[in-house]
């Protein structure tokens, strides 16, 4: 099958990914084995392809959003079927049995396991995953459907911890993939959402799907809540600065440059919080899925094919995609 694989964790700028011939994968007891549809590019996969995050396995074939077809059974499985529509997502593997797992956090198990991190993922004809964390779906396009599986989760997880109020007001720092479906969510909810980001394009998409300001400045007005996307730690103290009494700022990227010092008075006195977010619960994932299926949201897509899947995180490195950036691997 048609693969890429990361050339060299902290490669930056030129050829990130080497194209590869690699066997079909073979599912093993309780797995799936997908043909790959087609497969979002995330801001995730740039970490481990630069060398942010530590590589865990080597060579290893990034991609964690994954929409495609069931096209084997292993040893065991129920619930699923060959030609049915299914998604892999980051989360891969939780033991289960640590306190985290057993209080409804598994997103914080020790034991866990990624997909495009620990074991290989989806820029790739065919991928393999465990029955218990694939998640049906429905036969809409392909690429609307990718983005959803770790920008759709994570952004709402992030929405989750920023501890918004009813018809609050949210500011967002940054505006891609996970972000522009964020925002959306939180204005279903009946929130204001003002968007701080530095290119016209992003801009112009929030006000596009309903923000009510969108600049690369300061929010018109204090927040409930904020989120900042971007991994840039320098921009947690205007965000922290932008919220008012009693907020909360929640950090939804897997990785951040260091935080400039923190002015006690400034930023976080009255009340103000800040808060990290570490990866999703397969809940997180079921609830998001069932809330975009109920109020479908508009998933701005820039498709690459499979052979330009270096060229796809050239681009998400340098924002030049809009939205969120698909491979088209088996339209």
């Amino acid at each position: 099958m048609r693969a890429w694989e990361v050339a060299r964790p902290g490669g930056r700028g030129g050829q990130r990914l080497r194209s590869v011939e690699r066997p079909i994968p073979q599912p093993g007891a309780g797995e799936l084995l997908v043909k790959v549809i087609a497969c979002a590019v995330c801001r995730t996969d740039l970490h481990v392809v630069e060398g942010d995050l530590e590589p865990h396995l080597s060579p290893v074939i990034p991609g964690h959003e994954v929409v495609g077809e069931v096209a084997a059974l292993g040893e065991g499985v129920i619930g699923w079927a060959v030609g049915q529509r299914a998604g892999i997502a980051w989360l891969r593997y939780t033991c289960g049995e640590c306190v985290y797992c057993r209080r409804g956090d598994e997103n914080l198990c020790p034991r866990s396991s990624y997909t495009g991190w620990d074991a290989d993922g989806g820029y790739a004809d065919f991928a393999v995953v465990r029955a218990d964390y694939a998640y049906p779906l429905k036969e809409d396009p392909p690429e609307k459907l990718a983005p959803l599986l770790c920008a759709g989760i994570i952004g709402y997880r992030a929405l989750k911890r920023a501890n918004l109020p009813p018809g609050g007001r949210l500011g967002i720092w940054g505006f891609g993939a996970s972000a522009h479906l964020a925002a959306q969510v939180a204005m279903r909810q009946g929130a204001q959402v003002h968007v701080v980001t530095r290119t016209v394009a992003a801009q112009e998409l929030a006000m596009s799907l309903g923000a009510a300001s969108a600049s690369c400045g300061h929010p018109p007005e204090p927040l409930d809540s904020a989120i900042l996307f971007a991994p840039a730690g320098e921009l947690v103290l205007p965000a922290m600065e932008a919220l008012d009494r009693g907020g909360t700022l929640a950090v939804a990227g897997i990785h951040l440059t260091d935080i400039p010092s923190l002015r006690y008075e400034r930023h976080l006195f009255e009340e103000r919080n800040l808060r990290s977010v570490t990866a999703n619960t397969r809940q997180d994932g079921r609830e998001f899925l069932t809330f975009a299926a109920e109020h479908p949201l508009t998933v701005e897509v820039t498709p690459y094919p499979l052979e330009a899947a270096d060229e796809a995180l050239t681009d998400l490195a340098n924002d030049r995609v809009r939205g969120a950036a698909v491979l088209m691997v088996n339209p």
